[in-house]
């Protein structure tokens, strides 16, 4: 008995290969931003709009999903920091120009609510954690923590809620739930992780240099309020992770590329990083406790660079997107990165190269990742052919062991025949595809058509009839006509469906050697077939006699009469074409035979005209006869076939 890997085997002796898509590394869409400068980035997973604040532009940019600019807020002073609230209700952006902090409803992208936080507080960070809204202040020498209750009609704004403080720059602040991280950047970095649930700020741990990234660029918190990402953009090869619990660090996320200065973490903890090089790669993305990313991503890096991402410039959506900041050739842009928390998916699917309609065939393929698929994960085939070409779906197919999938399938229709393998994704791994085509074999059908080789007079309407034999469920065949020479196409006569006797005819005006042809496009079980015919047709030609003194017969044909002195005038009007000439043929009568006497080709006037004029010394008492003819190609030309014209009989007297 043979094993089913067998069997398959056996039907792969010739065999057709398909790589399908997987998770590539790279972004999904980009859209140029209408922005001066950049200072922050916040994304609503609710309503899938991502906003940026554009400082020196007064204005906070909002985009869809895909980098499509949909909303503008303008008329917000220096506007910085950006904060979206835990129900995605508002966006509160701090106002340094205006000593304000702004609230931005989401629904509709406008200005809410403007918050005064008091003369010359200057507000550059924000965050929102225990049902507060946090800002971090500081001008000249007011330094410190300021916070707000937006459930209140008329918040009170608490100012300075670390007494004792004297900071030279305010801190980034990060939030989640009830925890608040202070992060200090600089030489000497600092992180502070206070307990907000309170209302008022209840120090957890702070940490020096020792503790922190020195020269910290950007910080992250996890969704969970446990973990902290730091970067250094001045003298790291990797983001160092710290436990919020006592800020000492648990690892390390390196990279091949100098100065990391963006950090984001996603809501499953996936991590992802930038770093300020033009030359090297620009986005990295690890899961949680990985010191190798398992996606990375670059934009343009050439001898002469490419984008470098903003420093701060990564922000998570909820559903795993990532969305970067980047600059390049003068422009900003958000690029969109939609499957950048989930494992690339690979899948390949191999089917025969041939097979016969009717017949069973086997296909097997494959899923590959690095992370193990679900035990329950399958993949979906579908077949595309002539019967059904929107696809009709074979149903799912369970992954066996490694990601390996296997089908049978019989084929009903013939030609080709296409298996696509896809995979929807998971919570953990990307969508992915896979098609290969097999070329299933049809019958072949009768087709003919009528009238091969014969002659026709020019002008003649003659029917050509194609016949087409049996079919599946095609009965339609088209019958062209594609007159010889370059001047006219070739053009579609007739199309139908042929009668009860498997019959369709077309007419066909013959005014030159014409290829006629039959074409059966052919259906799910029959080929496609053409039948030709080539039919000719030959020009219209006739020739006038001038200058006789008289006609006679002589014995019954007619002939004209000419002086001896009189030169006769032959006019030959026949069809026209570009640089056609007509065979001027002379004969004589000798001893009850006629004879050669000469011919010479005289070119046609564009009005299809020859006028030729027999000179020199005639001889009295012979009789003669002439005739014009179209020789084919002699004449100048290939488009009809030869055709003489009529003797014309004439005879000098003295």
């Amino acid at each position: 008995m043979r094993t089913v890997a067998t069997a398959l085997a056996v039907l792969f002796s010739s065999t057709v290969m398909a790589v399908g898509t997987a998770g590539t590394a790279a972004a999904d869409s980009a859209g140029a931003l209408p922005i001066t400068s950049y200072g922050d980035i916040a994304v609503d997973g609710v309503h899938k709009r991502v906003y940026i604040s554009d400082p020196t532009g007064n204005k906070v940019v909002v985009t869809d999903y895909t980098g499509r600019v949909v909303a503008t807020v303008p008329d917000l002073s220096g506007v910085r920091d950006l904060a979206i609230s835990p129900d995605s209700g508002f966006v509160y952006a701090t106002l340094p120009g205006a000593d304000a902090v702004v609230a931005i409803e989401t629904t509709g992208s406008t200005a809410a609510a403007r918050y005064g936080t008091g003369e010359n507080t200057d507000p550059q960070t924000v965050a929102v954690a225990g049902g507060r809204v946090w800002f971090a202040y500081g001008q000249e020498s007011s330094r410190n923590l300021g916070s707000f209750d937006p459930a209140q009609g008329t918040p009170e704004i608490a100012l300075d809620q670390l007494p004792g403080n004297a900071w030279t720059d305010a801190p980034e602040l990060e939030s989640a739930g009830n925890t608040l991280v202070l992060g200090f950047h600089g030489t000497w970095s600092e992180l502070a992780v206070y307990d907000v649930s309170t209302g008022a700020p209840v120090l957890r741990k702070e940490g020096t240099q020792a503790d922190a990234r020195s020269d910290m660029a950007d910080f992250a918190l996890s969704a969970d309020g446990a973990q902290i990402v730091t970067t250094s953009g001045t003298s790291s090869y990797e983001a160092t992770a710290i436990s919020t619990g006592d800020l000492t660090r648990t690892g390390g996320y390196p990279i091949d590329a100098y100065g990391p200065d963006s950090a984001a973490i996603a809501p499953d903890g996936t991590v992802a990083l930038a770093a300020n090089s033009p030359y090297d790669k620009d986005v990295f993305v690890f899961k949680p406790g990985m010191t190798e990313p398992f996606r990375t991503y670059t934009y343009g890096a050439s001898v002469s660079g490419g984008d470098i991402i903003a420093a701060q410039g990564l922000s998570w959506a909820p559903d795993g997107r990532l969305f970067a900041i980047a600059r390049g050739q003068g422009r900003t842009y958000l690029r969109v990165l939609d499957d950048a928390a989930r494992y690339p998916v690979t899948a390949t699917v191999s089917a025969p190269a041939r097979a016969t309609r009717g017949k069973q065939l086997g296909a097997t393929g494959r899923l590959t990742s690095d992370k193990p698929f679900p035990a329950d994960a399958k993949v979906t085939v579908v077949r595309t052919d002539l019967d059904s070409p929107s696809g009709k779906s074979l149903g799912t197919k369970a992954l066996g062991a490694n990601g390996a999938f296997s089908f049978t399938d019989t084929p009903p229709a013939g030609g080709k025949v296409t298996y696509k393998v896809s995979y929807a994704g998971d919570a953990t791994h990307t969508t992915a595809s896979a098609s290969a085509s097999v070329a299933v074999s049809r019958a072949t059908p009768s087709l003919t058509l009528n009238h091969n080789g014969a002659l026709y007079s020019y002008g003649t309407d003659v029917s050509f009839t194609a016949h087409l034999g049996t079919t599946y469920k095609n009965r339609t065949v088209e019958i062209w006509a594609d007159p010889f020479g370059t001047d006219k196409p070739k053009k579609l006569v007739k199309r139908g469906t042929v009668n009860s006797k498997g019959n369709l005819s077309a007419t066909v005006d013959m005014t030159r050697d014409t290829t006629v042809t039959a074409v059966f496009a052919g259906d799910a079980r029959y080929t496609s077939r053409t039948a030709k015919s080539v039919a000719y047709a030959k020009v219209k030609v006739s020739t006038s006699v001038a200058e006789q003194y008289k006609a006679a017969k002589i014995g019954s044909t007619s002939y004209a009469y000419f002086h001896k002195k009189t030169d006769p005038v032959f006019t030959t009007t026949m069809t026209y074409y570009k640089n056609r000439s007509q065979k001027l043929n002379l004969e004589i009568y000798y001893q009850g035979k006629w004879y050669d006497a000469g011919w010479e080709y005289f070119k046609l006037g564009t009005n299809g005209k020859s006028v030729v004029t027999l000179g020199g010394t005639h001889d009295t008492g012979y009789r003669m006869r002439m005739r014009s003819s179209y020789v084919n190609n002699s004449s100048g030309d290939n488009v009809n076939s030869t055709t003489h014209g009529a003797w014309k009989y004439f005879i000098f007297t003295k």
